[in-house]
C-alpha cells in the first residue's frame, strides 16, 4: 500500500462518526437521484471513475487508464459525470459545515472558553496585563470587514439556495427520532432537495451585473449577519462580567462595522456607474430598515409591562404625548391596542416611524439612526428607572447594538477608482473643453456621494480608495475633482485612502503619506477625526508582482514602517488589508493573519476585505459566523497586548536577516519563471485562464485593459487558474529556493517556532502544497509544449515540499492540522476525477486540430470544461 493510500485510510478512520454518517447518507441519496435521473448506467459510470481515481492514489490504476475511461464516454456523459462529482462536493461541504457547527456547540463551555474566543482573550489579558489594560483594549477594539463582489462564488445563487434547503432538511433529519414517522418524512424531503440540487444548472447562463452582486450579499446579511452581531457583543459582555450581563448597562461596545465595495468598486469595472452606486446604497438601506423594523416590532410586542407596575419615566411620558399631538390617529390606534403599556406603545410607534423611513414618508420618518437610537435609549432608561433591568438590558439592548452597528445604511459603501482615471479626468477638467464620458462619470460619482451623505449620513459613504497610488498628487486629484463636481461648500466629506499594491509602491508608502499631510483637505480631516488616517495594502497584486515570499516580507516591512511613521507624526493609523480568499492572494485564517502583523500595527484595529466565496464560507451559518467574528476579535485583542507585541518584535529582530536571505532568493526564482520568454502565452495554454470569463463569476472583467500580458491580468483569475491546474503555484513558488539559500535547518526551525509571520508563511504554503497533485499538474504543464518551464515548476515544487516538511518537522503535509488534513486527503481523489474530466476538454481545445472541431463539439467541450472548473473550485473550496 502506498503512503498516499495509507494516509487516506487513516483519514477515513479518524472521521467523526456523525460526519461519516452524514456523508454516507447524502452520498447514497445522490446515487439514488443519479439512477432515477440518468439510469443505472450513469451511476455505474460515476462509480467506475470514483474507484479508478482512488485506485490511482494507491498505484493500482494508472493515469492512462483513467484517461481511456473518460475518453470512452460521449461528451454528454462526461458532462453528467462532472456534474455528479460537483454536486457531491457541495453535499460534502455541507456535511462538514454541519459537523463544524456540532463541534462548536460541544466546545461551548462558560467555565473553559474555547481557544481563540473573545472569552479566552478576556481571561488571558485580565490575568497577564490587568483589569485596566483589559478595559482599554476592549474600549478601543475595532473590526471592520469590507465585503467585496470579486471573485464572487463559482457557484450560482440558485445552487447556493438549493444547498441551503438541503442543509435545513439535513438538520431536521438529524434532530428527528430514528425510526419515527418524522424521520421517514425528513428523509423523503431531504432526498427531494438533493434531487433538486442535481437538477439545478451548475453554470450561469447570463452574466451578473453589479446589482445582482449587491442582492447576493444582502442574503448573508438577512440570514446571518444581522442576527449574529448582538450575540457576539453579548458573549463579550458576559466574558467581562458573567453575573451582571443583562442586568446592568453593557460593558461591551459595538466593535464591528461593516463596509462594502459591492456597487462602489469601479476600478476596471465599467458596469459600476454612479446610478449603480446610488441604487446599491438604496438596496442596503431597504434591507437594514426592514430588519430593524421587524425587530423593533418583535421587541415592542413583548414589552407588555403594565404601567402601574413599571411606570414610564417622565421623558417617555413626554415623548408619548408629543407623538400623540403630532400623529393623533396613529398613536390612538396604538394606545387602544396596548392600553396602559407605555413602553410597548412607544416601541410600536418607533416601528411605524421605521416603516415610514423605509417608505420615505417624511412626515413620520426618522431623520437618521441617531434619532432612532435616542428613542431606544430613552425606553431603556425608563425601564431601568422602573426597576425592570432585565427588560432594559436584554432583547432591547440587542436591538440597540444592531442599530449602532448597521445604522440606516447597513454597511459603509466605499468607492474605489484607479489613479490613472483621476489623472485623465483632472487634465480634462483643467483644460476646460468637452469632457469625456469617463470623466463625466467620475464627477457624477462624486455628486452621488454627496447625495448619499445628505440622505443617509456622512458615515454611509465617505471613503474613497485610490488604487495604484504613486504620490500625494493622486490623493489631491480626488479632492480637486470633488470641488469641480459640486458648487463651493457642497462637496462631500471625503476620506481619500491610498492603496499601495506593488512592491515598489509599498516601499514608497511613507513618502506618499508625508506628502498627504501637506494637503489642506487632509489637514482638515485629521483635525475633524482626532488625527485618524487609513491606508490600504494590496496583497493580491503585490504577490503577483514579486511572488508570495517577497510579498509577505514587503507587506510586513510596509506595516512596520507605516506604524513608525504614524507614531512620529501623531497619526492614529488604521491599516486596511486587501486580502483575498485564496492563499496566493493573502488568504488563510484571518485570526492567524492578525497575529502575524508587525508589532504595533494592529493597535486594536483591523480592517480587511472579505471576498466572494469567503463571505458565504464565513457568514453562511450563524454559528460559524459568530466563531469567525470572535476569532478575529480575539486576535485583535491579543495582537494589541504588550506581551504579544514584545514577543513578535524580538522574533522579528532575531530572524530578520534569515528572512531577507529567503526573500531575495525566492524573488529571484519567481521572477526568473514569470519573466521567461512567452510566459503569458504558456500560462494561457496550460490552464483554463481564457475560459474563466465564461463562468460569469462576477460583473468585473478579468483584465484591466484589452492587453494580453500578465501585468494587466487581475490577481483573481491568476490564482484561480493556477488552482485549477492543481499546482497552486501562487501560494508557494520560490519558497523552496529561498529556504535552500539559508541552508540551516536548525535556524529555520527556530524561526518557525518563534516568529508568527514566518510560521504563517510556511503553514499557508503547506496548505497550498497539500492541495497540489504533482502527477495531474504534469499533464496540465505538458499542454504548454515548454519542457524548460515544466522542469522549473516541478523542480521548485519538489524542493519546496521537501524543505517545508524538514523545517516544520512534519512527516507529512498538514500533520499538525488533522481536521484540515483529513478533509484534503478524503477530497483529493474526487478532485482528481474532475481534473481528468477537465483535461479531456482542455487537451481537445488546445490541440493543433482544435480549429476543426464542429460547433456542437466545441460547445460541449467548453461546457464540460466550465462544469469541471466549478467542481474543482467546490472540491478545493476556493476560487481566487
Amino acid at each position: 500500500m502506498t503512503v498516499v493510500s495509507a494516509e487516506r485510510d487513516t483519514a477515513r478512520q479518524e472521521m467523526p462518526d456523525r460526519l461519516r454518517g452524514d456523508v454516507r447518507l447524502l452520498g447514497e441519496m445522490l446515487g439514488t437521484v443519479l439512477a432515477e435521473s440518468g439510469g443505472d448506467d450513469l451511476l455505474a459510470d460515476v462509480e467506475r471513475l470514483r474507484r479508478a481515481v482512488i485506485g490511482a492514489r494507491d498505484g493500482s490504476v494508472t493515469g492512462d487508464e483513467i484517461t481511456d475511461l473518460i475518453a470512452s464516454w460521449p461528451l454528454e456523459r462526461a458532462k453528467q459525470v462532472a456534474r455528479a462529482f460537483t454536486v457531491y462536493f457541495h453535499l460534502v461541504n455541507l456535511a462538514e459545515e454541519h459537523n463544524r457547527i456540532r463541534s462548536l456547540r460541544e466546545r461551548d463551555d462558560a467555565d473553559n472558553p474555547p481557544p481563540e474566543s473573545l472569552a479566552a482573550a478576556v481571561r488571558s489579558i485580565r490575568e497577564d496585563e490587568g483589569e485596566q489594560r483589559l478595559g482599554e483594549l476592549v474600549a478601543g477594539m475595532e473590526f471592520h470587514p469590507v465585503l467585496t463582489a470579486h471573485p464572487t462564488e463559482a457557484r450560482r445563487r440558485a445552487v447556493s439556495t438549493a444547498i441551503l434547503r438541503v442543509s435545513e432538511q439535513l438538520e431536521r433529519f438529524n434532530s428527528s427520532h430514528p425510526g419515527s414517522s418524522e424521520a421517514a418524512e425528513s428523509r423523503r424531503r431531504l432526498t427531494e432537495q438533493v434531487d433538486l440540487l442535481w437538477r439545478t444548472s451548475q453554470l450561469r447562463y447570463t452574466k451578473l451585473d453589479p446589482l445582482d452582486e449587491v442582492r447576493t450579499a444582502m442574503s448573508a446579511f438577512d440570514e446571518t449577519i444581522f442576527q449574529v452581531i448582538p450575540e457576539v457583543y453579548r458573549t463579550l459582555d458576559a466574558a467581562l462580567d458573567p453575573e451582571g450581563t443583562g442586568l446592568r448597562p453593557t460593558m461591551a461596545k459595538p466593535f464591528v462595522r461593516y463596509g462594502s465595495w459591492i456597487g462602489g468598486d469601479r476600478d476596471g469595472n465599467p458596469f459600476v456607474t454612479h446610478e449603480v452606486t446610488r441604487e446599491a446604497i438604496s438596496i442596503q438601506s431597504e434591507h437594514v430598515l426592514r430588519a430593524l423594523e421587524n425587530t423593533c416590532e418583535r421587541v415592542g410586542r413583548t414589552l407588555t409591562l403594565y404601567g402601574n407596575l413599571t411606570p414610564p419615566s417622565e421623558a417617555l411620558r413626554h415623548a408619548l404625548d408629543s407623538a400623540q399631538a403630532g400623529h393623533p390617529r396613529l398613536v390612538s390606534e396604538i394606545l387602544t391596542r396596548s392600553p396602559n403599556e407605555p413602553h410597548r406603545q412607544f416601541l410600536m410607534f418607533a416601528t411605524e416611524r421605521l416603516r415610514a423611513t423605509r417608505e420615505r414618508n417624511a412626515d413620520l420618518a426618522y431623520s437618521g439612526p441617531e434619532a432612532f437610537l435616542a428613542d431606544l435609549r430613552m425606553v431603556q432608561d425608563s425601564l431601568a428607572q422602573a426597576g425592570a433591568t432585565r427588560q432594559a438590558y436584554g432583547e432591547l439592548q440587542h436591538l440597540i447594538w444592531q442599530a449602532e452597528t448597521f445604522g440606516f445604511h447597513l454597511a459603509e459603501l466605499e468607492i474605489r477608482q484607479h489613479s490613472a482615471v483621476h489623472a485623465q479626468a483632472l487634465q480634462e477638467v483643467r483644460a476646460g473643453g468637452e469632457l469625456s464620458e469617463r470623466t463625466q462619470e467620475v464627477l457624477a460619482t462624486l455628486r452621488v456621494i454627496a447625495w448619499i451623505q445628505e440622505r443617509f449620513g456622512v458615515d454611509a459613504c465617505r471613503r474613497y480608495i485610490v488604487s495604484f497610488t504613486r504620490s500625494a498628487d493622486d490623493i489631491a486629484a480626488v479632492y480637486e475633482l470633488a470641488r469641480h463636481a459640486l458648487p463651493e461648500g457642497q462637496a462631500p466629506v471625503l476620506d481619500v485612502i491610498p492603496l499601495f499594491e506593488t512592491g515598489a509602491d509599498l516601499a514608497a508608502s511613507p513618502t506618499v503619506l508625508g506628502g498627504m499631510l501637506e494637503l489642506p483637505e487632509m489637514q482638515q480631516r485629521l483635525k475633524d477625526t482626532g488625527r485618524r488616517m487609513e491606508v490600504m495594502l494590496g496583497y493580491s497584486d503585490s504577490a503577483k508582482d514579486v511572488g508570495p515570499v517577497s510579498a509577505t516580507l514587503r507587506l510586513y516591512d510596509a506595516q512596520a514602517e507605516l506604524t513608525r511613521w504614524a507614531g512620529a507624526n501623531d497619526v492614529k493609523l488604521t491599516l486596511f488589508h486587501g486580502r483575498g480568499g485564496a492563499l496566493g492572494r493573502g488568504g488563510g485564517p484571518a485570526n492567524r493573519a492578525v497575529l502575524a502583523q508587525a508589532p504595533g500595527s494592529v493597535a486594536g484595529r483591523f480592517k480587511v476585505t472579505e471576498q466572494g466565496e469567503v463571505i458565504f464560507a464565513r457568514y453562511g451559518q450563524p454559528a460559524i459566523a459568530q466563531r469567525h467574528i470572535e476569532q478575529v476579535g480575539h486576535a485583535v485583542l491579543m495582537a494589541s497586548t504588550h506581551t504579544v507585541q514584545e514577543h513578535t518584535a524580538a522574533a522579528a529582530d532575531r530572524f530578520r536577516d534569515t528572512a531577507d536571505r529567503i526573500a531575495a532568493a525566492a524573488h529571484e526564482a519567481y521572477r526568473h519563471l514569470i519573466d521567461s520568454d512567452a510566459f503569458a502565452e504558456w500560462f494561457s495554454r496550460i490552464s483554463p485562464l481564457e475560459e474563466l470569463g465564461e463562468l460569469r463569476l462576477g460583473s468585473r472583467p478579468s483584465r484591466r485593459s484589452a492587453a494580453r500580458g500578465l501585468d494587466d491580468l487581475r490577481a483573481i483569475p491568476w490564482v484561480f487558474a493556477w488552482s485549477q491546474t492543481r499546482i497552486n503555484l501562487p501560494g508557494w513558488y520560490g519558497l523552496g529556493t529561498g529556504l535552500a539559500a539559508v541552508n540551516d535547518l536548525e535556524e529555520l526551525g527556530r524561526a518557525y517556532a518563534e516568529w508568527p509571520l514566518f510560521a504563517s508563511l510556511l503553514d499557508n504554503a503547506e496548505m497550498s502544497l497539500a492541495k497540489t497533485d504533482r502527477a495531474i499538474a504534469e499533464r496540465y504543464l505538458a499542454l504548454g509544449g515548454r519542457p524548460d518551464l515544466t522542469e522549473l515548476v516541478l523542480d521548485e515544487y519538489d524542493r519546496t515540499r521537501e524543505l517545508v516538511l524538514k523545517v516544520t518537522g512534519h512527516e507529512r503535509l498538514l500533520e499538525n492540522r488533522r481536521v484540515l488534513s483529513r478533509a484534503v486527503d478524503l477530497r483529493n481523489p474526487y478532485v482528481d476525477a474532475l481534473s481528468h474530466l477537465q483535461l479531456r476538454a482542455l487537451e481537445a481545445l488546445r490541440s493543433e486540430t482544435a480549429e476543426e472541431l464542429s460547433e456542437t463539439n466545441r460547445s460541449h467541450l467548453e461546457r464540460l470544461l466550465l462544469l469541471s472548473v466549478s467542481g474543482v473550485a467546490a472540491g478545493l473550496q476556493n476560487t481566487g
